[in-house]
């Protein structure tokens, strides 16, 4: 447990610990220095209110997010205004005993003094029911001012009573623009290197690469890289300081297109060790896991379709687990979703099918809907067939005993048109046998 003079931390004017890590010495100082959630920290939000020392602002806040986003900073930013004093638990370490003690404490000096407590609970979600129950208290009388910081959903590790006594705030993963900030910040302010170092161009892109996001991963890094005492950090001192080659790949450029294009293409050609290849290299240049799991659901309705409809069922649950998790262990996600849609049938009949309707549909061959399919209310029904001439009774399948109903549905310029056309191949197999006898049934 750690407990800091709010004052005293990162505070303008205030000396840094020099053998502190460049993490630590770049934190921000104020609201202006944070990059980021800018979705949370604009003009009259709660959060934006809480570090501007605003009275009426919400006492109690869960900050949920992927790590290296800032939770901790913004914990900080609210403990300096109006001077409070800033307590810092986890929630690895911390049993009931020690919340108890810093609510204690709390409590005397708000009597006592007046002076408001910032409690910063790290990684909250790990507390037990007991833990959370006894912070309660704390919350509903207001003694102290609870930032939460949690990398899972918490609403489902967190008791109710508490999370409906507080504000829940999503953070989002910073975007590359973001932490490059952060890395020039490093490299020019007197707190970090103070233009003493410069940095490559490719080994800027490597670590921001590297970084997967995470602003503090990415100062470490430079840290590390630039730990030889020159003057310059190239491409090689990164790749020595993280211990991995740092692969080549533009996010913005062919490299992102090509390995992309190769991954999905791999799963198309049930090439399960290709695929997982490509997945390797886009994870370890650093790109964006919810894009791959978005291409993904792409792939699993494209080139899987129905020979295998529980592939768009494991796409869709990896994207949604992906976005819950994050790296590092979304890796596993997609990995287990790569294996599934490489290894399973394909068909993209599905795929054509769309697309020749679409095409039909375009070319402006779309037709009248049959009488007996429109809408069935009497004054419909009756000026349809003043319209027509016709008066076709509809045939309600389910009155049938195959459930299948001899009657025309396509308009009549295209009552013969085969849009989606089968194969034999895995599930698909069993529709191809299904839809010839319900096509029978139809009088095709």
């Amino acid at each position: 447990m750690d407990l800091f003079d709010s004052a005293s931390v990162n505070d303008v004017g205030t000396p840094v610990d020099a053998h502190a890590p460049l993490a630590v010495r770049m934190r921000p100082r104020s609201i202006d220095e944070v990059v980021g959630q800018g979705h949370l920290l604009g003009p009259g939000q709660p959060l934006t209110r809480m570090i501007e020392g605003a009275s009426s602002a919400a006492s109690s806040v869960f900050l949920w997010g992927p790590p290296g986003i800032g939770k901790t900073t913004l914990a900080y930013l609210v403990a300096r205004a109006g001077n409070r004093r800033f307590v810092e638990i986890s929630a690895v370490s911390a049993g009931v005993k020690e919340v108890r003690a810093v609510i204690d404490e709390a409590k005397h000096r708000l009597v006592s003094d007046g002076q408001e407590t910032v409690l910063f609970v790290d990684e909250v979600h790990r507390f037990s029911k007991t833990q959370q129950d006894a912070l309660l208290p704390a919350v509903e009388n207001r003694w102290v001012v609870l930032i939460a910081a949690t990398t899972e959903n918490p609403s489902f590790s967190v008791i109710s009573p508490l999370l409906s006594r507080s504000l829940l705030l999503t953070l989002h993963p910073l975007e590359s623009a973001d932490v490059g900030a952060l890395i020039d910040r490093a490299l020019a302010d007197e707190r970090g290197f103070g233009g003493r170092v410069s940095l490559d161009d490719d080994a800027r892109e490597a670590i921001i690469r590297l970084a997967g996001h995470d602003g503090r991963r990415s100062l470490t890094i430079l840290e590390a890289a630039a730990s030889g005492g020159g003057k310059r950090v190239t491409l090689a001192d990164v790749e020595a300081a993280v211990d991995v080659y740092a692969v080549r790949y533009d996010r913005d450029g062919d490299q992102h297109y090509d390995v992309i294009s190769a991954f999905i293409k791999s799963i198309r050609g049930s090439d399960v060790d290709a695929a997982m290849h490509y997945l390797a290299r886009m994870l370890e240049a650093g790109e964006d896991p919810r894009f791959v799991a978005r291409r993904l659901m792409i792939c699993a309705a494209e080139d899987i379709g129905m020979a295998d409809p529980s592939a768009l069922q494991t796409a869709t649950a990896a994207a949604q687990s992906v976005a819950l998790v994050g790296m590092p262990e979304a890796r596993i996600i997609l990995a287990e979703a790569v294996v599934h849609l490489a290894t399973a049938p394909k068909s993209n009949r599905a795929y054509l099918a769309i697309n020749k309707a679409i095409a039909d549909v375009r070319a402006g061959k779309i037709g009248a809907v049959p009488v007996h399919l429109r809408d069935q209310s009497v004054k419909a029904s009756k000026i349809a067939a003043e319209q027509t001439g016709k008066n076709v009774p509809y045939i309600y399948p389910h009155d049938l005993p195959t459930g299948v109903a001899k009657q025309q549905y396509l308009p009549d310029e295209l009552k013969d048109t085969v849009y989606y056309e089968p194969l034999e191949r895995g599930f698909e197999a069993q529709i191809t046998a299904r839809m010839a006898k319900i096509r029978q049934l139809q009088g095709k």
